[in-house]
């Protein structure tokens, strides 16, 4: 019987496994809270660290929840990624070690510039 090394106390869903763990990405404009506009925290759905506030949420039209800032920058941590043949920076959460998505500089100039592209199936909100 194999364990799964992604969680110590519980099994996370295949499609959260697939992202989190295996650093997969959900199909553009099909996770649950690309399109939301309800305030709340957003959270790491492994760990359920504070990753983003609505308040930094913003319309990108990329089909993923884009944000301008972190809840709090020592949640994350950001890397050099050069898969897929692309230079970008990975966004994972730095409690539980989840991908969650990229930063990318094309966000809102007058917000800083940033954009965190997260996937949806990454995050939990309250």
């Amino acid at each position: 019987m194999s364990t799964n090394s992604a969680s110590k106390d519980k099994k996370l869903p295949e499609d959260l496994y697939r992202v989190a763990r295996e650093k997969g990405t959900e199909a553009p404009f099909s996770g649950k809270y690309w399109a939301d506009h309800e305030p709340g925290m957003y959270k790491c759905a492994v760990c359920g660290a504070e990753l983003f506030s609505s308040n930094t949420k913003f319309d990108s039209d990329t089909g993923w929840p884009s944000f301008t800032d972190p809840a709090n920058i020592e949640h994350l941590e950001l890397t050099e990624d050069r898969s897929h043949g692309m230079m970008r920076t990975e966004v994972t959460c730095k409690k539980c070690g989840a991908h969650l998505g990229h930063v990318f500089d094309d966000g809102p100039k007058d917000k800083g510039g940033k954009r965190y592209c997260i996937n949806s199936v990454c995050l939990t909100k309250e």
